[in-house]
């Protein structure tokens, strides 16, 4: 047997069991929390962190493969990048391929007739709980742009490999966007694996 190879029952042991939660922050978007956990040696530790309601990143692409992203001011970051289109649920256990739709129709103006579903993603598992489902969009339509009062983007189409060199390049930062394009280079045939 192959020794990186564990199931599920012999991993259990690595578990850490939550003993009490103290809440620190709730924000509008993130929930901020102190727990006190015991190790699987039966030691005691501190676990800090950030409970979100979750999101979903869409790639859209265009039938001679081009795709749309968008360029946003990050401020914890202090800059402009580039990133997929996306956004959080509006609540806890909402239908992740409803709200996919409309955070594209919202941040583009598009809709797709095709959604392929490429997983899920932890951007951040170490402090967060925040979970991303990440989906390629098809068979697109063109309409009208409906941003949040808050939301200013400038929304951009590349061919694929433009946008995949700047991935490798180390030009595209966010996680979202070069796990989701990473992906979307294997379904979609550009790498092979």
């Amino acid at each position: 047997m192959n020794e990186s190879v564990k199931n599920e029952t012999e991993l259990e042991s690595l578990g850490e069991k939550g003993n009490n939660s103290e809440e620190i922050f709730n924000g509008l978007i993130l929930h901020v929390f102190r727990d006190k956990v015991t190790l699987p040696d039966g030691k005691p530790a501190v676990r800090e962190l950030i409970r979100h309601v979750g999101a979903v990143a869409i790639l859209p692409v265009t039938d001679d493969g081009r795709v749309y992203l968008e360029r946003q001011y990050r401020y914890p970051v202090g800059k402009v990048i580039t990133e997929v289109p996306a956004g959080k649920l509006d609540y806890l256990g909402e239908d992740r391929l409803e709200a996919a739709k409309r955070e594209l129709r919202e941040e583009t103006g598009l809709t797709a007739s095709e959604w392929i579903d490429l997983g899920e993603f932890h951007p951040a598992a170490a402090y967060c709980d925040e979970k991303l489902t990440l989906y390629i969009a098809k068979g697109l339509s063109r309409g009208e742009r409906e941003l949040d009062e808050d939301e200013f983007l400038d929304v951009f189409c590349v061919h694929f490999s433009e946008i995949f060199d700047e991935v490798m390049a180390g030009k595209v930062t966010d996680a979202k966007t070069q796990t989701l394009i990473l992906k979307a280079a294997v379904y979609l045939g550009y790498l092979k694996r």
